[in-house]
């Protein structure tokens, strides 16, 4: 979800209890069966690591004891990225796909602090976020901008008043800090660890901070160390992944019966009208309006994962017959909307509050995001407009970004970083760059299209289970295809 609007479901709760504030110190995790064969513990750690003494905050953790505890190995702590997305619903929904390490290791991974069951933050409504999602990002005429701008610094104004107690310390370095909490509580002598997309920014910030607590770790959708300095180069960077993973994807139209341009000249020229005849005339669905914010954010979402292309397909010919509704399932899906019209706490909040603390303050000057315009519409014609202003809410944001300067990794053991030529949010070349920085990592690389990549193909996973059972690592440059 790098780079985009994401939310929570409205916590009842009063506002302290729901944040789980505690005074009681922490201790070593406390396992009970939670169904399904998963266990599930809380953690208690500082709310504010300069004073450790201080508050406490609960974190929800989750595991899956190894199948073959003769040769267990240890622990694997995985986590999804986002920031913001919840680890437990991560391997709740994905434990079979680490079937082959979860022999030798407890899978293991947590709601990070502000996410799901570990003091959720909470902005707004689901009503008000419904409203708020609709938005149009391509601010093409006055009164969308103004109507944008304050839908920001309304959805920052509700962030700090439910949840001032708790945004100062959502950032990165506090996360890998937990970690660190997490490492000691499952009784590992030395973390070994797998992340994808941002969930690699917070492994390197766990590098920098703890590096001779390091076994091994698969950074897997790799995000560079100096996220935390944005420039417009980034969004020119990201806007062009995306503009690649569309170009595939209307290559790719002509081999599919179920493309609905198949036999159109040029697909990504249709699939722009098509989206572009949303900003005028949005269709209904049901109580709701498909717009063309929300339609961009089906395409949007249906970049990151390949396998989705030909229900893409199917929505776009049902929005061209005039039912926008597998086009809002999509949207809707991607902003991890509820079916109680509620959102997780990744859209409600905690994404923003860890892109925009991790990050320093971005500008208020509006003239400055105007300037981007040119630069990411070259980038990609579609996806170029609805990034320009996507980072504004931050110059919003109630607490001032700390811009964690970017973290050196020395003395870590050797990393294992996984990069695909067709990401469509963590570029290549931050794979690459990373590769360069990290001393003694190795860079695998497939040659293919979506986010991330364990679990694609076999090569990539084999690989990568060799390098965290045995500290093998690939030689250096291979390629794995899709």
């Amino acid at each position: 979800m790098l780079l985009v609007l994401a939310v929570s479901a409205c916590n009842p709760l009063p506002h302290n209890a729901a944040h789980g504030l505690s005074h009681r110190g922490t201790a070593d995790a406390v396992w009970t069966n939670c169904g399904d064969g998963f266990q599930c513990a809380t953690l208690h750690v500082p709310v504010d690591y300069s004073n450790p003494n201080g508050r406490q905050i609960s974190l929800a953790l989750i595991r899956k004891q190894a199948t073959n505890p003769s040769g267990r190995i240890g622990s694997l702590l995985v986590n999804p990225g986002g920031p913001g997305e919840s680890g437990i619903d991560f391997l709740r929904i994905s434990a079979d796909d680490f079937a082959n390490l979860n022999e030798s290791f407890d899978l293991v991974s947590w709601d990070p602090r502000g996410v799901g069951a570990s003091a959720p933050v909470s902005c707004m409504d689901g009503p008000q976020l419904d409203s708020l999602l609709a938005l149009d990002p391509v601010l093409d005429d006055p009164q969308e901008k103004q109507t944008y701008i304050q839908g920001q610094k309304d959805f920052t104004s509700g962030c700090w008043r439910r949840n001032q107690d708790l945004l100062p310390f959502l950032d990165s370095k506090s996360t890998a800090q937990d970690m660190e909490r997490i490492r000691v509580a499952i009784g590992d002598s030395k973390l070994t660890y797998m992340g994808f997309s941002y969930g690699t920014f917070i492994a390197e910030w766990y590098a920098h901070q703890f590096p001779t607590h390091v076994r091994a770790m698969v950074l897997d959708g790799v995000v560079p160390g100096d996220v935390s300095s944005p420039s417009p180069i980034d969004l020119v960077y990201v806007a062009a992944a995306l503009e690649g993973s569309l170009r595939a994807y209307a290559s790719g139209c002509a081999a599919r019966t179920t493309c609905p341009y198949r036999d159109s000249g040029n697909p990504e020229a249709r699939i722009e009208q098509t989206i572009g005849r949303l900003d005028s005339t949005p269709v209904a669905v049901g109580s709701r309006q498909l717009t063309r914010g929300l339609g961009l954010t089906a395409i949007f979402g249906a970049m990151y994962d390949e396998g989705s292309w030909p229900d893409l397909d199917r929505a776009l010919v049902s929005l061209d017959s005039g039912d926008g509704s597998q086009m809002l399932a999509f949207a809707d899906n991607f902003n991890e909307r509820n079916d109680d019209g509620t959102y997780s706490s990744a859209v409600n909040g905690a994404l923003d509050a860890t892109d925009c603390i991790d990050a320093p303050r971005a500008t208020s000057e509006i003239s400055a995001y105007d300037q981007l315009g040119p630069d990411l519409v070259k980038a990609s014609p579609l996806f170029g407009p609805m990034l320009q202003y996507s980072t504004l809410h931050c110059a919003y944001w109630p607490v001032d970004g700390r811009g964690l300067e970017q973290p050196s990794i020395e003395g870590v053991p050797p990393i294992l970083l996984i990069g695909a030529t067709g990401d469509p949010v963590t570029p290549y070349d931050w794979a690459k760059e990373m590769n360069s920085e990290i001393p003694g990592s190795v860079l695998l690389t497939r040659d293919g299209n979506g986010h991330t990549s364990y679990g694609i193909t076999d090569c990539i996973d084999s690989a990568a289970d060799r390098y965290l059972l045995n500290l093998a690592l690939p030689a250096p440059h291979t390629v794995c295809s899709s």
